[in-house]
């Protein structure tokens, strides 16, 4: 599985809740609440979208092995 590139939905959703379509590409709808996301995708006849929310901001991240 090749990974997803969503950096221009990062950059128009920031601290948004976003509802995509199952190519996991396409935003059907985005909200401050995921509730908000949800209705509003559902309203667009979409039974099950793929929700999630994009980051007010990006931070690095360094794993580590506590």
């Amino acid at each position: 599985m090749a990974a997803i590139d969503w950096t221009n939905i990062y950059r128009k959703y920031k601290g948004l809740w976003v509802a995509l379509k199952d190519d996991e590409k396409t935003v059907i709808s985005s909200g401050k609440t995921a509730k908000s996301a949800w209705d509003k995708a559902k309203s667009k006849g979409f039974s099950m979208p793929i929700l999630t929310k994009m980051p007010s901001r990006l931070l690095p991240y360094v794993g580590s092995n506590v």
